[in-house]
């Protein structure tokens, strides 16, 4: 819900916070909220065809993980601008923003699928669990009252920095007869990171119907008494 309690406990959340206060308090007044929400969504289009065109040549690698960082720029500094100039407005944001997030990882994750180094099957695994979580998380808000994206320390600032180094070592891989080959590496490290996600789901799960359970017991049947 956009008036749920956002709880936002990740492992860079709070220097991010200050960081984005900073630079929203220095953006020009021609620059608006929507503005940045269109180079988040197109930057996100640009790391998933940068991911593509790493068929052709590895230094796109590097071109994504700029991107990354444009990305994170647009898409996690239009919602504080807004707050900054006391002009957000709570559902419309809440709505357009989980939209454009479900997008940009969808297009993100179809890159690396078509890309060398990752298989597309275990992209798409990823990319399906991920939208599994932020159902969650969504559901959460709703019958808690609480919004919290994070997975134990793990939100998608520290989801973009994983992928950067990830970009950096598959680009700077020369191979060596100690050293698998960089598909291997890709697609064993996102299949460990999407186990991570499934198992971190499981618990999360597991603990909601926990409280729930706590929350709303199970009514006992009523006895009915019938007169002679």
């Amino acid at each position: 819900m956009a008036t749920a309690r956002r709880e936002m406990t990740f492992l860079l959340a709070e220097p991010e916070r200050r960081l984005l206060r900073l630079i929203a308090a220095r953006i020009p007044p021609a620059l608006r909220p929507n503005h940045l929400t269109a180079l988040g969504v197109l930057a996100a289009t640009g790391v998933g065809i940068a991911y593509t065109l790493t068929n052709h040549s590895s230094t796109w690698l590097f071109v994504a993980s700029a991107l990354l960082v444009v990305q994170w720029f647009g898409d996690s500094l239009d919602g504080t601008l807004a707050r900054v100039r006391h002009i957000e407005r709570p559902r419309y944001g809440y709505y357009l923003d989980h939209i454009v997030d479900a997008y940009s990882v969808t297009v993100i994750g179809l890159g690396l699928g078509l890309s060398p180094y990752v298989d597309l099957g275990v992209a798409l695994g990823a990319v399906v669990l991920y939208h599994i979580l932020a159902i969650n998380v969504y559901l959460e808000s709703m019958v808690f009252g609480a919004f919290k994206l994070a997975y134990g320390r793990i939100g998608p600032t520290e989801v973009r920095v994983i992928l950067i180094l990830a970009n950096t070592g598959l680009a700077l891989h020369h191979g060596g007869p100690w050293l698998p080959a960089p598909a291997v590496l890709a697609n064993w490290g996102l299949g460990l990171i999407t186990a991570g996600m499934l198992a971190l789901l499981v618990a999360r799960f597991a603990n909601n119907l926990a409280t729930l359970r706590k929350m709303e017991p199970r009514p006992k049947p009523q006895v009915s008494i019938r007169s002679a």
